[in-house]
């Protein structure tokens, strides 16, 4: 599947960008204590075997609204960097304390224009979302293509990551009156070629990365 489209940059929450990056620069004065609890699941998630409902802590946001879950043996660094407005970020980190994941949940965000020759991999509809935004939050997997360059990305998207008319799909999941993004931590270029990529993705890290995304809940 592949699309290409630009987008304008568009202002989507009550608050000028630079509050957003002041905000987030009280990330490391803020910590925050989550809620994990071991052993629950989401219905519909995706289950490798190295991400079963015996070996998964489901953990919840400072403000209790935005949950998900990771392996046991792997942990979250929370920050909670603004109240009012809220702002909170996570880091997911493996067992070797290599951050995974990077997600970020708030009243506070701008969408930056993009403009990409996108080949979508693979996404599906995040269960625990759906309903929750429209459109329904995928978990997608995809390259960014531009001149030679090639990017790779795993995350959260609004919706498809590349819509029915051909629109490259960027941007922030809106969830009532907060925003989230969620996505993997690639270092460098971790692919040679999308052959490479793909085995990746349905190798263990890459669908315990994905059951992860697919885990995202909220009220």
């Amino acid at each position: 599947m592949k699309g290409t489209g630009m987008r304008p940059s568009q202002r989507v929450a009550f608050f000028p960008a630079a509050i957003a990056a002041a905000a987030l620069s009280l990330a490391g004065c803020a910590a925050s204590t989550p809620v994990e609890t071991a052993g629950s699941s989401t219905p519909g998630a995706t289950a490798p075997a190295a991400f079963r409902a015996d070996s998964l802590v489901t953990v919840t946001f400072p403000d209790g609204k935005l949950s998900f879950q990771h392996p046991k043996g792997w942990h979250v660094e929370f920050f909670n960097a603004s109240e009012s407005p809220y702002v909170g970020t996570a880091t997911v980190f493996d067992p070797t304390s290599q951050a995974k994941i990077s997600i970020y949940t708030g009243q506070i965000a701008d969408v930056v224009a993009s403009s990409a020759a996108r080949t979508v991999l693979e996404t599906d509809p995040v269960p625990g979302l759906v309903g929750q935004s429209v459109p329904t939050p995928h978990s997608s997997f995809f390259v960014d293509r531009s001149g030679d360059a090639a990017t790779y990305r795993m995350g959260l998207t609004p919706g498809l990551p590349v819509s029915p008319d051909g629109e490259v799909r960027d941007g922030l999941v809106m969830l009532g009156d907060r925003v989230l993004t969620a996505d993997v931590v690639f270092t460098g270029q971790p692919f040679a070629n999308d052959e490479e990529a793909k085995a990746w993705y349905w190798g263990t890290e890459g669908q315990a990365l994905k059951a992860l995304l697919m885990s995202f809940s909220y009220r």
